[in-house]
């Protein structure tokens, strides 16, 4: 009787489910109302949503291959799903053996009239191209495609390269409700396995299966098998502040430790940082041209090179590097890296600009280490084992006098000890080739700010005055190469981008484009908009934020702005005899948990001088998902301070 119960009640609870969703995501099956329902709750914003998803790998006991077996129900919710009906997988190939995708099967499915339809997808709409020397593109497109379809679609990847077990993305573009892999790995092979991702599992158990796979002479082994489900897996949606999106995708992924062989061999494929550091110490794309020293002998000025003050010396050599040698935008870390093209030709990648820079200081007296990273856009390296291929950057260290500086000659308009944007990807392996390689933090030390001091002055139905204003760290950057890569297009395009304001007088304070920040100075003068018998004038000539870069209902990856930021706004307008102030916009504050982040807001009237402070900190580089709707929030009041603050006057 209990048992019923028990069945029963499980019975009712998926009947509820899926009654709430309107969808199956137990199986392939496609009901009636999977096809009838054309609007998805929990997202509305979709235009598509993987109703059912299921993998199977295993290693076959007769070829010893890997075998993943995929199926997949995806519903089509409006037109802009309809790119969810073209599939794509690729083939990895090499002189070691081939991938192949066979058994491709597939189904569209329709409410015509009231009827389902079914339209199976034909051996001509699947296509093979050359994806580039290692891959081919195995492509197949579902044949009657209408908003409110179903398609469900199966296949198998037969794989050789065991180095590389198939890994598992149950988070993708559109949302999923149900996704489940399973997983049986012979003992022979030992993976270590990583979870990535923001999303919690729904389920996973293991459990060994005795005798799975037989060798020669009597030998077998057992097999460890997995089974992982996540349900409910929101889309990933892309918004500002982000690095690689692979860093945040929820996944499983396989990377081989050792594999041993029937006849008692053993091989360890994941090294240790010890290992590794032997490996670079004499690669000859990497250890090698770190001590290339013959090459960059003599090539520094005397005058720089006998320049007593560490520091002043570091300087002069990081800049001379800058100055003489172009970074032609290519990444290269363990290959094609030679410093003597470089130094013959005077443009090269991002490895040999970096390594020279390390030759020439170290050359000099200076205590230098190399670091090697992954850029913003390449990911975030494994940490758990070195994987070499992770890292596609290089930058220098330099200790002087007690301080530690991050340099990158790549960038002509970068300060010393600064690093540029793509740098800024958490952490980076310090290569120490005496004591041994560790991990460093390579987050920037101060914060990037952009600050305007405005002075005005109300006569005679204009406002005139003088702005001051500093952009310092990061914000400084896009300016100085903007204005020193050309000054007068730059004032032209100062002159031209405010309609309302007209400027002049534009002075440049800043000493050299070296400097971290870019002062400047001009004059503004700015007409009153008069409605009725009120005047109204818009107190932010400038504005850091128009609108909220926050649109998501939720977000599941962490807002990443790479480093520290703070903006400042004050204005001081004095009414004199002519005007008085009928209304000013409300101060307010507003700080983020944990005193994160902070905006404040003020405005005052003091015998006719109105002054107005806009005050913006982040004091994270890097917050996690729990901050969003606090941040969200932020923002919105931000934006709302400096696009809806109006300050109302009439004539005395």
């Amino acid at each position: 009787m209990k048992k019923h119960l028990i069945l029963t009640t499980l019975f009712l609870t998926s009947f509820i489910l899926k009654a709430q969703s309107g969808f199956n995501s137990e199986d392939l099956t496609v009901t009636r109302q999977d096809l009838s329902t054309n609007y998805f709750a929990k997202d509305s914003t979709a235009n598509a949503v993987v109703l059912y998803e299921y993998g199977n790998s295993y290693i076959d006991k007769d070829n010893y291959k890997l075998y993943t077996e995929i199926k997949k129900k995806i519903k089509i919710l409006n037109k802009k799903g309809f790119e969810q009906a073209t599939i794509t997988e690729l083939e990895y190939h090499s002189n070691k053996g081939n991938e192949v995708v066979k058994d491709i099967t597939g189904t569209t499915y329709n409410l015509d009239g009231g009827r389902v339809t079914k339209t199976k997808l034909e051996k001509e709409s699947i296509f093979e191209e050359e994806y580039d020397d290692n891959y081919t593109l195995v492509k197949f497109t579902f044949p009657n495609i209408k908003e409110g379809s179903v398609i469900t679609y199966s296949y198998t990847i037969i794989s050789p390269f065991l180095f590389k077990y198939k890994g598992w993305d149950f988070q993708d573009e559109i949302p999923k409700l149900y996704s489940e892999y399973n997983t049986s790995i012979p003992g022979n092979w030992e993976y270590s396995i990583k979870l990535v991702g923001y999303q919690n599992l729904y389920d996973k158990w293991e459990t060994i299966r005795n005798n799975c796979l037989s060798g020669p002479n009597g030998s077998y082994a057992n097999c460890s098998e997995s089974q992982y489900i996540m349900k409910d897996i929101p889309a990933f949606i892309p918004e500002d502040y982000m690095t690689n999106k692979y860093n945040y995708l929820s996944r499983i992924e396989y990377e081989l430790k050792t594999f041993r062989g029937f006849d008692g061999r053993v091989k360890h494929y994941t090294k240790t940082w010890d290992d590794v550091d032997k490996e670079l110490r004499t690669d000859e794309s990497f250890g090698r041209q770190l001590r290339k020293s013959s090459v960059s002998k003599e090539l520094i000025p005397t005058e720089i090179s006998e320049e007593p003050n560490l520091l002043k010396r570091a300087e002069s050599i990081y800049h001379f590097i800058q100055e003489n040698y172009t970074w032609n935008g290519e990444f290269h870390l363990m290959k094609d890296v030679a410093v003597k093209d470089l130094v013959k030709k005077g443009t090269g990648n991002s490895g040999e600009i970096n390594i020279l820079l390390h030759n020439v200081l170290e050359q000099n007296g200076i205590d230098v280490k190399p670091i090697i990273l992954s850029t913003r856009a390449n990911g975030f390296p494994t940490k758990i084992f070195p994987v070499l291929t992770d890292f596609n950057y290089i930058i220098v260290q330099a200790s002087i006098d007690g301080n530690t500086y991050y340099l990158d000659a790549t960038d002509k308009y970068m300060p010393f000890g600064e690093l540029p944007y793509r740098c800024l990807n958490d952490e980076g392996r310090l290569l120490d080739f005496k004591e041994g390689s560790s991990w460093v933090s390579i987050e920037p030390k101060s914060s990037s700010n952009i600050i305007y001091h405005v002075k005005l002055k109300a006569d005679n139905g204009k406002i005139t005055g003088t702005v001051n204003t500093a952009a310092r760290g990061y914000h400084s950057l896009p300016r100085k190469k903007s204005y020193y890569g050309n000054p007068t297009a730059y004032e032209t395009k100062l002159l031209d981008q405010n309609e309302n304001i007209e400027i002049s007088n534009f002075e440049m304070k800043s000493e050299n484009q070296y400097s971290n920040d870019l002062i400047e100075k001009f004059d503004v003068e700015v007409q009153l908009n008069e409605v009725a018998d009120r005047l109204y004038f818009d107190p932010f000539l400038f504005k850091f934020f128009s609108k909220n870069p926050f649109k998501l209902q939720e977000r599941t990856y962490p807002i990443d702005f790479g480093y520290k930021d703070s903006f400042m706004y004050s204005m001081e307008i004095d009414l004199g005899e002519d005007y008085s102030l009928i209304d000013l916009p409300e101060s307010k504050n507003y700080s983020l948990p944990e005193n994160s982040g902070r905006v404040i807001f003020t405005s005052t009237n003091n015998n006719n001088v109105v002054t107005l402070l806009l005050k913006i900190d982040f004091l994270k580089a890097k917050y996690e998902p729990g901050y969003y709707p606090y941040l969200k929030e932020f923002m919105n009041l931000v934006t709302n301070f400096q696009t809806k603050s109006l300050i109302s006057l009439k004539r005395t």
